[in-house]
């Protein structure tokens, strides 16, 4: 990895969050501010947590492809384990979710890591949607069929097909100089992917700090306390904002496009955390886990880039296609 944008985009983001250690530190020490003491005990504790995933994140990828990867498959079946293990299962569920966790999710991981977009594409949403019905049914437990068997499916598809889509971009065919090495290429995706994890998690962080500023009318209340209608739009804003002056950073996006990526990013990302909120209030839970400190389980880490991914794979292919036209 030593392309100097693809460094520097590494390198901002780590003091970033030095910076931000910093301030945090410095109000720690200092509570006369009149800052809620609560509020700066939540801010350390998540900027530890980002230390810990960027810095997993950023090793990854001077590993390599399959270090990303593996990663991703490793972050798919733990968080896999969280969403089946939030709610109670029968006996007949337990060699479908063998297959599921052992079988599946390995398999689909091999498919994105060949570049078989024609095959993993629908490998889950078809074969897995499939195997699981027939598997159940063959285990001879009919009682809540259809609410256990949809369970099985939901979390497969959104910890694992939905979460693969960002290793996917490491595929992708990007725009880069003609004259550009094989390794200088592959630096290309990898700050594609390094750009979608950032605009997902300045979108979140963004969507707090707005809701905190100016928040006044909640989305559903029922569902989240803390995420507003302003809070929406001011996180959509500043995410468009970041992306268009980090396009460089994203072949083969110009800025009015990275712009609308970030826009859409950041309102995919909303509804994934919105999606999973809703999920661990019907169970009564406040997390997933509480495997990362400071953020509760990977699943309430990954919740956005889950649902923001897909979507950003999918603009990344038609501006592409648009580019190489």
């Amino acid at each position: 990895m030593n392309d100097p944008r693809t460094l520097a985009l590494i390198v901002g983001v780590l003091a970033l969050l030095a910076i931000v250690t910093a301030v945090g530190q410095f109000l720690r020490r200092h509570p006369d501010r009149g800052l809620d003491p609560a509020a700066i005990r939540s801010f350390n504790s998540r900027i530890r947590g980002w230390w810990i995933m960027c810095t997993v994140l950023a090793a990854a990828f001077w590993l390599g492809t399959t270090a990303t990867l593996v990663l991703f498959g490793l972050v798919s079946f733990w968080a896999l384990r969280e969403f089946i293990t939030l709610t109670p299962t029968r006996l007949g569920d337990h060699r479908a979710l063998f297959w599921v966790f052992f079988a599946f999710t390995p398999a689909h991981y091999i498919l994105v890591g060949y570049d078989r977009y024609d095959i993993f594409s629908i490998f889950l949403p078809l074969y897995g949607t499939l195997f699981v019905l027939a598997r159940v049914a063959i285990a001879g437990d009919s009682k809540r069929f259809l609410e256990r068997t949809a369970k099985i499916q939901a979390g497969l598809m959104v910890c694992v097909y939905c979460l693969s889509f960002a290793p996917a971009l490491l595929q992708l065919p990007v725009a880069t100089p003609a004259n550009a090495e094989p390794p200088l290429a592959a630096t290309a995706n990898f700050r594609l992917l390094f750009f979608l994890i950032l605009l997902v998690q300045f979108a979140d962080c963004m969507q707090y700090v707005w809701s905190r500023m100016i928040g006044r009318r909640l989305v559903a209340a029922s569902v989240s306390s803390n995420r507003t209608w302003e809070g929406l739009l001011g996180s959509a804003v500043s995410t468009s904002l970041l992306a268009s002056v980090l396009w460089w950073a994203a072949p083969p996006y110009q800025p009015w496009q990275a712009a609308l990526a970030g826009f859409v990013v950041s309102l995919m990302g909303f509804a994934g955390g919105m999606t999973m909120s809703a999920i661990k209030r019907d169970r009564g839970v406040t997390d997933y886990g509480t495997l990362v400190t400071g953020h509760g389980g990977v699943l309430d880490r990954i919740d956005s880039t889950c649902f923001a991914a897909p979507v950003f794979y999918h603009i990344t292919l038609l501006v592409a296609d648009v580019a190489v036209r």
